[in-house]
């Protein structure tokens, strides 16, 4: 009995990926194997950098609260202090957005901060 094997279904995987990694630089694009080997690196710098962008995205944000607050003659540090202690509960992200486009806004809350 002859072999039997899913041309169909491999031709279809393999296309699937070279699809995918049109675009790419060299044999990535066109040589299976490699275009293969560069398409699953590819996803798992995917994976890790989806959390390494929360990481920088917070560093991002303490940066721009930092350097306000310092216009204001208060640290980081003593700033997100007394926003616990006084409960005022707005996150770096609100803070460092009131920052950078809304300075009075910003002002405001480091005045209410400071009493």
């Amino acid at each position: 009995m002859p072999r039997s094997v899913n041309a169909v279904a491999s031709r279809e995987r393999r296309r699937k990926i070279l699809k995918r990694t049109k675009g790419y630089w060299g044999r990535g694009k066109n040589v299976w194997t490699v275009a293969k080997n560069k398409w699953e690196k590819g996803q798992q710098y995917a994976y890790r950098d989806r959390k390494v962008k929360k990481r920088e995205f917070r560093s991002l944000w303490i940066n721009r609260i930092n350097a306000a607050c310092r216009m204001h003659d208060i640290s980081y540090s003593v700033f997100m202090g007394l926003l616990h202690k006084n409960n005022i509960e707005l996150n770096r992200k609100v803070l460092a957005d009131l920052a950078l486009n809304n300075p009075e806004a910003f002002k405001a809350v480091v005045n209410m901060v400071k009493k």
